[in-house]
């Protein structure tokens, strides 16, 4: 598969997240990718901006996030920046453990892990990256 770009900046505004599904619908086209993979990714990549909105930006709509969709040989990248101070995954609580099975949050990493080839974060001094890829 040739080498293609695509790219995304939206406010950081819940009511964003249906242009962020049309976004990956219309890449996810684009790429000739089929269902299973449009459903991790959608799931993926809405999950990815929905933190981004949330944790990373604090819901300050002056603030954006940018999605940029980089298409690798075999892999698929997405990277989804917001222009907050960062975190510590490590410090997530599992939402496997008895204790958080019931809670309505704290499942979007575990998610992405389950249905990204990886997922990786990089801490820069103007925001956070997570870093998704996904084998095509």
């Amino acid at each position: 598969m040739s080498e293609k770009k695509y790219h995304l900046e939206i406010e950081s505004d819940p009511n964003n997240l249906i242009t962020i599904e049309e976004f990956v619908n219309y890449f996810a086209m684009d790429l000739n990718l089929g269902e299973e993979k449009l459903s991790a990714l959608l799931l993926s990549v809405t999950e990815a901006v929905t933190n981004a909105i949330k944790h990373g930006n604090k819901g300050d709509k002056s603030k954006i996030v940018t999605i940029d969709v980089n298409v690798l040989s075999e892999t698929l990248q997405i990277i989804v920046k917001d222009q907050g101070q960062g975190f510590d995954p490590s410090l997530v609580p599992d939402p496997t453990e008895p204790d958080n099975l019931l809670k309505d949050s704290g499942r979007g990493l575990y998610l992405m892990k389950v249905y990204m080839s990886d997922l990786r974060f990089n801490i820069t001094p103007d925001g956070t990256e997570a870093i998704i890829e996904l084998k095509i």
